[in-house]
């Protein structure tokens, strides 16, 4: 009979362990499915207004001079290596999962510091040889994040964001917000 027991024990746990298990792999692939984390793979620009804060950015970009020549990622990722840019990326967009998901982000999004230096290298990457002919002298990039010199986007505030007063106020662009991933039975459910 002792040995009953603790087969019958024994097998409690391994379903209790396999439940939990499974509900929490479950739960994971739910998270994964919900938040498009797949589409953050690709360098559609259209990725980002996952998150429908970017949606005015993402309008802002379609009307700018920069709209035919580059995408989201081509400024705001390192470009020096895949490795770099998947990276940065990755640690970038958990940042940016955890702020949206405990409600946190700020009323103006600005870049932060280790942004900050990825786009003025993207922006000289493309505009050096523009940015040394006009200047006289080698734009230093650690001057720029220092404060002791200007960076790009002092003066060229309105580049490659426009300034739009609404998204309605841009006729002939639209903002291709994605389709709601929670199912149908599921919407029915609430």
């Amino acid at each position: 009979m002792g040995g009953f027991k603790e087969m019958y024990s024994s097998f409690k746990w391994k379903w209790l362990c396999f439940f939990v298990s499974g509900l929490l792999a479950g739960t994971l692939i739910y998270v994964l499915y919900i938040s498009r984390v797949f589409s953050y793979m690709s360098d559609e620009p259209a990725a980002c207004v996952n998150c429908h804060i970017m949606g005015s950015y993402y309008k802002s970009w379609q009307n700018s001079s920069h709209f035919i020549w580059t995408t989201c990622n081509d400024c705001h990722l390192p470009q020096d290596s895949l490795i770099n840019k998947y990276y940065f990326k990755a640690a970038d967009g958990l940042y940016h999962a955890a702020i949206f998901t405990l409600n946190m982000q700020p009323q103006v999004i600005r870049a932060r510091r280790s942004s900050d230096q990825v786009i003025v290298e993207n922006c000289l990457r493309c505009h050096e040889p523009l940015v040394t002919e006009f200047t006289m002298m080698q734009f230093e990039v650690q001057e720029s994040l220092s404060g002791r010199d200007k960076l790009c986007w002092d003066c060229h505030r309105d580049v490659p964001h426009t300034q739009i007063d609404s998204l309605s106020s841009i006729s002939g662009f639209t903002v291709p917000y994605p389709d709601s991933p929670v199912p149908d039975w599921l919407k029915n459910m609430l």
